[in-house]
Order: structure tokens, then sequence, then C-alpha cells
């Protein structure tokens, strides 16, 4: 029987590329209006290669796009980026649509609820906490303070460990073929991969490791009492009867 549904964060039940996207225009906008002399399109296109090359959680890179771009460096501009930034993270931060319910019915339903997640502990904690998310988790697994990242099966492993639960009595649900689905189901996950956010159609070349494909979230909790009547009706009757 699933006793463990395990979920991604990002793209899976918090808006994140969107949200991503236009935190880092409105910080080049605001950079701009304090004194960036550079265009728009020109730093953006730098922007957005710094972060393909740094990644997402460099925390310097408003500080190295002026270095890019051969602008000396100011902390007025370097500020105007940060608080714009910020703001904007605060202003539209919000779940996925239906995420709240499916989380209810499935915590009311007995489940045992966890998040396995890749990125920064701080950053992750900070978009858990700020939508109250929290209170439906029996724990939540962060890669950079595990030390391993989806899709290494060790992440899984240790996350089943520490909620007490095996492998096929479990379901990992998230928005990534590769790191979600493929890394869940080497170690003997059932797989829910949410198609959706600019994942959707990437990928493909690990869409057999998903058992199951949804596009709205709320599918996903027929899906695990589907999983559950299955396993009722497949299972005999060990109920001893006197003559």
């Amino acid at each position: 029987m699933i006793k463990a549904v395990f979920f991604d964060l990002d793209d899976t039940l918090v808006e994140t590329t969107k949200l991503a996207d236009m935190a880092r225009r409105n910080a080049v906008e605001n950079m701009i209006r304090h004194g960036l002399p550079v265009d728009f399109e020109t730093a953006y296109k730098e922007l957005m290669e710094l972060i393909k090359e740094y990644g997402s959680n460099f925390g310097k890179h408003f500080d190295y796009l002026l270095r890019r771009l051969d602008v000396p460096y100011d902390p007025k501009i370097v500020t105007a980026g940060v608080i714009a930034y910020h703001n904007t993270k605060f202003a539209y931060l919000k779940s996925v649509k239906g995420a709240r319910k499916v989380l209810l019915d499935l915590k009311k339903e007995g489940y045992k609820l966890a998040i396995i997640t890749d990125g920064d502990p701080l950053k992750q904690w900070e978009k858990i906490l700020r939508l109250e998310l929290d209170e439906f988790f029996d724990d939540v697994f962060i890669s950079d303070y595990l030390g391993v990242r989806k899709p290494h099966p060790k992440i899984f492993e240790k996350a089943l460990r520490r909620m007490g639960a095996r492998p096929e009595e479990s379901v990992m649900v998230g928005d990534r073929l590769y790191s979600d689905i493929y890394g869940a189901k080497r170690v003997g996950m059932h797989t829910i991969w949410f198609r959706y956010g600019k994942y959707a159609n990437r990928e493909l070349e690990y869409i057999d490791y998903a058992d199951f494909q949804v596009r709205v979230l709320e599918d996903v909790v027929e899906i695990v009492r589907g999983l559950n009547r299955e396993e009722a009706e497949e299972r005999p009757d060990t109920e001893v009867h006197a003559d």
C-alpha cells in the first residue's frame, strides 16, 4: 500500500520559472534606471549567460554583471538590482494551481508527505515558509544540505529511510523527467510526471520512467488512490474463517 508521497518543489508545488524570469527582468530594468549605462537586451542577455555559467544560487550575479559589461563597480546599481529582484519575488511568489488542495486531501487521507528538492536550503525554505506549506509536510529533503543532488539514488534513499517507507510504498511527483522521475524510478518508487513549466517538453528520452503523467496537479490524488485500490485487489484474502 502507498504510505508516502514525495513532491519536488520548484514548478511542482511553487511557481518558480515564471517568477524568476520576471524578477530578473525587473532587476535589470531597475539597474538601468539607477545608472547602468547599457540597454536592456544587452544587460539581460549577459545576466542569463552568467546564470547559466555560475548557477542560479550564485550570490553575486549583479556584481559579476557589471564586470562582464566592463562597467566600473557601483554599489548603488548593484543594490537597485537586488532590491527589484527580491521585491518581485516577495510580491508574486505563489503556489502552483491546485497544490494546496492536493496536499490537504492527501494529508486528510493519512499519507505521509515530504519534499525532495535541489537547491540552497535557505532559498528553498523561504519559498516553503512564505507560502505556509510547511504544515503539510512530515519532512523536507534539500540537496545542498544533504550533500547529494537528484537524480542520485542516495537522496531518495535517505528520504525513504527517514520517512520509514519502502520504495514500493512511495510515490514521487515532479516536473523533471531526469532528476525527479528517472531518479526515483531507479530506486523502485512509483513515479508521476507533472508535465508543467519549462520542462514540459524536455528530457523526453526519460519518459519511459514515468508510470503516470499529469498536466493538472489535482490528478495526483486519484492516481495515489488508484494505486492503493490496485494493491488491495491484488492482495489475497488472508482472513481465517472457522469451520
